[in-house]
C-alpha cells in the first residue's frame, strides 16, 4: 500500500507490517517513504524510511527511532493512526537573509503503538518540503504525566554509495573531504554529501553518469534535548547513525528536535534554502522585537576608558553599530571568583583604567550600543543577577562565552538563558563550539553565534570557503573579521576581508577583531562598510564550490551587496547582472586589489555605470577577494 498525500486532510485505518506512506514535496520531486519493516536483529516490525530526488535514490531503507529504557517495544510497532496536512504560507524574519521567508510543506503523522501493550508509543512525525525533508519523535504516553528516559537513538541515514563528504569533528574544526566510509564516531552537523561524486575531484560527469546531487544531514530546534552528532553504522560501509551526547529524560510526551536532510543541484542552492531550519522551529515568542537591532561591531581590545570612548568615535565614523568589550574586563575570565557584577580589569591584559559607566554614557550619547562578555563560570554562577543589573547599566548585549555543549542539560540551560535574557532586552552572541539550529527564529535577540574557526584562529581561505556551504547552512556565524591585523595580509587580501560579510551571513558583523581605531587610517574602500547593512531581503549564490570559491549577492532595499572570496586556484567569474531590475541603470561601486594603489591596503575604488543586461568579469588570483555595491544611479557615490 503505498499513498500519495493529497493538500487535504485525512485519516486512513490502522495499516499492517510492510505497508508504506509516500510523502510528496510540493513540488513533486522529493519523496520521502516511511515503513514498517521486520530487520535481523529486533523481534518486531520497526520503522523505516528513505529518500529519493528527481527519482533519484537518496537515502535507502534506514531504520528511524528512539531507545527507552522507561519502555520498550520488543516485539515491534504497529501504526494505530495517521493523519496528513499541508501547509504554504510566509512569515518575516527579524533579521534574516531574506525578508520573506516561504513556509510550505507536506506532513504525515504516523502514531505507532508497541505489540502487545496499550499505552507505550511513539509518534513520527514526517514533513516533506522543495528543500528537504525532515522528521521527528514523540516519545511516550499521549496522555502524558509519564517520565520518559531515552538511552540513545537508533536513526539511520543509509547512503547508496561511498560519496565525498565534508567532514568535520568539532564545532570549530577544520573540514576535510572524505568517503563516508571513513567517518569516525563524534562527526559534526549539517554533514554535506556529494552523492554521485568522484572522490578524486576528476572532470566529467558523476560516477553514475548523472549530475551530482548534494545532501545536507542535520538537526533543527534543538531546545532541550542532547546534540546529534553521526557516527558510523556498524556493518554498513557508507551508512550514519546519529549520536546523542548522553540520555535524554522528560515527561510524556517528549518531543525529539527535528533530523533533515537537505538536497539541491548545487552548494550554493543549498544555501539559499536554508531557511528550512528556521521553518522547522517554533515562532517567534518575543511580542515586541523593536529593540534587537542587527549591526557591526568593533572589539575594544585594551579594556581602557581611553580604547572604549575612540571605539565609540571610530563607530560612529565608520557606521558601525556597537562596541564590545571583551574577556578581561571583569577579571580573570577562567577564575571561578570573578564577579562579572563588577569592572575589576585583569591585570594580565591590562592596566586600565577603565571606567565603564563613561563609555557607557557616551556611547548612548551617540547611538552607540555597547556589548560585553562574560565567560560561562559567572554566567553560569550569576546568570539571574547579571541580566537586570546590565540592562540597568545600559548594556545592549551580552556575549556568552566557553559555554558549554552537547548534554541536554546544557542544552536546556544555554536556550533559557537566551529567553531570560530576552525579558531583560538583551542581545546575546554565543561563542566557542555551539551551533544554532534554527532556534533564532523562536529567539531572534540569539543574534549571532560562533562554531566556526574564525578570522582569531587564522583559518585557511580554503576553510573558510568550506564553512561557507556547511556550517552556514545551519545560521549565522561570528567570523571575527580583521582588518588591519597583520594575518590579513598572510591569509588573503584586504578586498576578500570586505567581501566575508556579504559571503558569511551575521545579524551582528565583528568587522575590527584585532583592529585598534589608531590603526585606520578611513581608507577608501571602508566607505563600503559604511553602506553595507548585516540583514538582507533577498540572497542569491551566484557561484559556489565548498573549499574553493565563492560569489554571493545580496539584496538591501534597492542596493545589491556582492561578495567574492577565492581560495588557491585563480579563477575568472562571468557575473550576469540579471540580478537587478531591468531598464533601470545602476552604479558599480567596485572594490578590488591592486598592488598599485599607494595605501597601506592595496585596495583600488571604482565606479562605473551597469544595467541588468550586462555581464562583469570577475578575476581572482589566489587567496583574494572582491567586493561590489550597486546603487540606482539617482543616488550620489
Amino acid at each position: 500500500m503505498s499513498l500519495r498525500i493529497p493538500s487535504a486532510l485525512w485519516i486512513a485505518a490502522p495499516v499492517a507490517a510492510g505497508a508504506a506512506f509516500d510523502v510528496w514535496s510540493p513540488d513533486g520531486r522529493l519523496r520521502v517513504t516511511v515503513a514498517l519493516r521486520v530487520g535481523d536483529t529486533v523481534g518486531g516490525p520497526q520503522p523505516v524510511w528513505s529518500m529519493e530526488w528527481d527519482s533519484r535514490p537518496i537515502l535507502a531503507e534506514s531504520a528511524i527511532g528512539v531507545l527507552a529504557t522507561t519502555m520498550g517495544a520488543t516485539g515491534g510497532w504497529q501504526v494505530v493512526g495517521h493523519t496528513a496536512r499541508a501547509t504554504n504560507g510566509t512569515w518575516r524574519p527579524v533579521a534574516g537573509e531574506r525578508s520573506v521567508v516561504r513556509d510550505q510543506y507536506r506532513e504525515l503523522t504516523i502514531d505507532l503503538r508497541a505489540r502487545g501493550a496499550d499505552r507505550i508509543g511513539q509518534r513520527l512525525i514526517v514533513r516533506a518540503y522543495d528543500e528537504g525533508a525532515a522528521f521527528r519523535y514523540v516519545v511516550g504516553p499521549a496522555g502524558g504525566g509519564e517520565r520518559v528516559r531515552l538511552s540513545a537513538e537508533a536513526t539511520e541515514f543509509r547512503f547508496t554509495g561511498d560519496w565525498p563528504a565534508w567532514v568535520t569533528y568539532s564545532g570549530q574544526g577544520d573540514y576535510e573531504r572524505a568517503p563516508l566510509s571513513r567517518i569516525r564516531a563524534g562527526c559534526e552537523r549539517p554533514l554535506v554529501v556529494e552523492i554521485g561524486s568522484r572522490l578524486e575531484r576528476e572532470p566529467g560527469p558523476s560516477v553514475a553518469g548523472d549530475p551530482v546531487i548534494y545532501a545536507a544531514v542535520g538537526e533543527a530546534a534543538l531546545v532541550d534535548f542532547a546534540r546529534m552528532k553521526f557516527a558510523p553504522l556498524k556493518g554498513a560501509p557508507h551508512a550514519l547513525a546519529a549520536q546523542l551526547d548522553g540520555p535524554v529524560e522528560g515527561l510524556a510526551p517528549l518531543e525529539s528536535p527535528w533530523r533533515l536532510v537537505m538536497v539541491a543541484e548545487s552548494p550554493g542552492r543549498l544555501l539559499e534554502n536554508n531557511d528550512i531550519f528556521l521553518n522547522l522551529n517554533a515562532p517567534c515568542a518575543i511580542a515586541d522585537v523593536s529593540w534587537i537591532r542587527p549591526g557591526k561591531v568593533i572589539r575594544e581590545v585594551t579594556l581602557t576608558t581611553a580604547g572604549g570612548l575612540a571605539c565609540v568615535d571610530f563607530a560612529l565614523r565608520r557606521g558601525l553599530q556597537f562596541i564590545e568589550y571583551d574577556a578581561g574586563w571583569y577579571g580573570h575570565e577562567y577564575d571561578d571568583a570573578a564577579d562579572a557584577t563588577t569592572v575589576t580589569v585583569d591585570p594580565e591584559r591590562s592596566k586600565g583604567p577603565l571606567d565603564l559607566p563613561a563609555v557607557l554614557r557616551h556611547a548612548k550619547t551617540n547611538g552607540i550600543g555597547v556589548i560585553l562578555y562574560v565567560n560561562r563560570r559567572a554566567l553560569e554562577r550569576q546568570l539571574d543577577e547579571l541580566l537586570p543589573l546590565y540592562r540597568g547599566w545600559g548594556v545592549d548585549g551580552m556575549k556568552f562565552g566557553f559555554v558549554q555543549v552537547g548534554s541536554q542539560r546544557w542544552t536546556a540551560w544555554l536556550h533559557d538563558a537566551v529567553r531570560k535574557a530576552a525579558a531583560h532586552r538583551l542581545m546575546v552572541d554565543v561563542h566557542d563550539e555551539y551551533r544554532e539550529t534554527g532556534v533564532r527564529r523562536t529567539w531572534p535577540n540569539l543574534m549571532t553565534v560562533e562554531g566556526v574557526h574564525g578570522d582569531e584562529c587564522s583559518p585557511s581561505n580554503r576553510t573558510t570557503l568550506a564553512y561557507a556551504f556547511t556550517r552556514y547552512l545551519s545560521g549565522p556565524a561570528d567570523n571575527t573579521v580583521c582588518y588591519y591585523d597583520a594575518r590579513v595580509d598572510r591569509l588573503a587580501s584586504h578586498a576578500y576581508q570586505l567581501a566575508k560579510p556579504v559571503v558569511l551571513f551575521s545579524p551582528w558583523q565583528f568587522l575590527f577583531w584585532y583592529d585598534r581605531p589608531s590603526q585606520s587610517a578611513d581608507e577608501p574602500e571602508l566607505e563600503f562598510w559604511n553602506h553595507m547593512p548585516t540583514v538582507w531581503d533577498e540572497t542569491r549564490v551566484l557561484y559556489g564550490a565548498i573549499g574553493e570559491y565563492a560569489v554571493v549577492a545580496r539584496r538591501s532595499g534597492e542596493d545589491w551587496y556582492l561578495g567574492a572570496m577565492n581560495a588557491d586556484t585563480p579563477r575568472r567569474f562571468e557575473v550576469r547582472l540579471d540580478f537587478l531590475p531591468s531598464g533601470r541603470p545602476f552604479t558599480a561601486h567596485v572594490y578590488r586589489d591592486d598592488a598599485t594603489v599607494p595605501t597601506r591596503t592595496r585596495v583600488r575604488v571604482e565606479r562605473r555605470p551597469v544595467d541588468a543586461g550586462m555581464t562583469l568579469t570577475i578575476e581572482l588570483p589566489p587567496r583574494q577577494g572582491q567586493a561590489i555595491r550597486f546603487t540606482p544611479q539617482r543616488e550620489a557615490p
